[in-house]
């Protein structure tokens, strides 16, 4: 049986309907499962093009390289693990050195809404990230909002991830 996942912009009260890829990221699928719901601030991707993204401690040992992309398409998410010296640069624009306030290990969860995404950092060169998800509902108007965020400001928004 499919697992579905809500995915929200919780000051926008947009979320759409996500189905987990269990048969193709099992490992992801479970760190990320065992660990809902998780919601932090939100970041738009500065490199990635039309991405968003929440910035985690590691709540979950890294499940590794599995289904991979550097050309994630609308609907994806996506894993990613970095340790804290990987997003100290100022050049990432965060508040703090890494974001979450913390050192060690960094999950970024992210959603790509739109077309034309390459995930090259000008830093550390190509990025995989480990496709776990697919929008399955409500695409077009979660899009809409992640283009707000990127127009209107990411200031006191949250990304949040819950089951459904």
């Amino acid at each position: 049986m499919s697992k579905h996942i809500s995915v929200s912009l919780d000051k926008r009260g947009v979320s759409c309907v996500a189905k987990l890829l269990d048969e193709v990221a099992p490992r992801t699928c479970a760190a990320v499962w065992d660990a809902l719901p998780l919601s932090a601030p939100v970041f738009h991707g500065k490199y990635a093009r039309n991405e968003i993204y929440t910035l985690l401690p590691a709540f979950a040992p890294d499940p590794g390289k599995e289904n991979t992309t550097v050309t994630p398409i609308p609907g994806d998410l996506c894993w990613f693990s970095f340790d804290s010296d990987d997003l100290g640069n100022p050049a990432y624009g965060y508040e703090n050195t890494t974001g979450t306030g913390t050192t060690g290990a960094i999950v970024d969860l992210a959603v790509f809404y739109g077309r034309n995404n390459l995930l090259i950092n000008g830093d550390q060169g190509w990025v995989p990230g480990n496709v776990f998800g697919a929008i399955t509902e409500n695409l077009d108007e979660f899009a809409a909002a992640c283009q707000d965020l990127w127009m209107g400001g990411a200031r006191g928004e949250t990304l949040s991830f819950s089951r459904l």
